[in-house]
């Protein structure tokens, strides 16, 4: 018979958007642990949110509604640690090198905001370079079809977020990031395909990402306009 583990009443306060909620719905479907997740305009961050998340940042774990827990890596860690099994690999310098590039992946995240917001051609071409030494960097990393081979682990989790970005971004970039990092393709497509990272954001998600590049009104937002208006 299955035994069901008693856990917590979880409710997850997350955006559409955001790639650290995304991050930390990936672990709770991994780990099959019952929650609901609470949407929020970040635009227009209720109070009641903003008395609860001491950065005024998503996502926030409410824990039986009286604990909280904030920061997408501390709320990973805590998912991992009230469930059997463990997505950390078990080798104590390997998890460690792990959690190394996690953090590798969190910069990442901070570049790809800059490609968004760079103002002109030149900024954005910098930023792509950038990205594109990042991606570079993390090729011989790969065991594939995951980052450490079969298995899938919390650097897993981290860098699903990360690929989906790319899914709207590549058709409008000018040179495809990927395109020798025959490592790296292989696992963005593995992360595609797993159904945690598929059901970690709403079936509107592009159509959602596509809007708020445009509404950014930067150099990205004249490419992704132009090609609306050329439907």
């Amino acid at each position: 018979m299955e035994h069901h583990m008693q856990y917590p009443d979880l409710t997850l306060i997350s955006h559409h958007l955001c790639p650290f909620v995304q991050r930390s719905v990936i672990v709770l479907l991994e780990k099959n642990i019952p929650h609901q997740r609470r949407y929020i305009d970040l635009a227009a961050k209720p109070d009641w949110f903003l008395r609860l998340s001491p950065t005024g940042k998503v996502p926030i774990l409410l824990v039986d509604d009286k604990d909280v827990l904030f920061e997408s890596a501390v709320i990973c860690e805590y998912l991992n640690d009230i469930t059997p099994g463990d997505l950390h690999a078990s080798d104590p310098l390997t998890k460690a090198r792990h959690r190394a590039w996690i953090e590798f992946g969190s910069g990442l995240l901070m570049d790809i905001a800059g490609l968004y917001s760079a103002a002109d051609r030149s900024t954005f071409m910098q930023k792509m370079e950038v990205l594109a030494q990042k991606w570079q960097q993390l090729e011989p990393q790969v065991q594939g079809p995951c980052f450490n081979g079969a298995e899938f682990n919390m650097v897993d989790a981290a860098y699903a977020p990360i690929f989906r970005y790319f899914d709207v971004l590549d058709a409008y970039l000018p040179r495809d990031l990927f395109a020798d990092l025959p490592g790296v393709r292989q696992w963005r497509l593995a992360l595609s395909q797993r159904p945690s990272a598929r059901s970690a954001v709403s079936p509107d998600y592009p159509d959602r990402l596509r809007q708020f590049l445009i509404n950014r009104d930067r150099y990205l937002s004249s490419l992704l306009a132009a090609d609306v208006c050329a439907d």
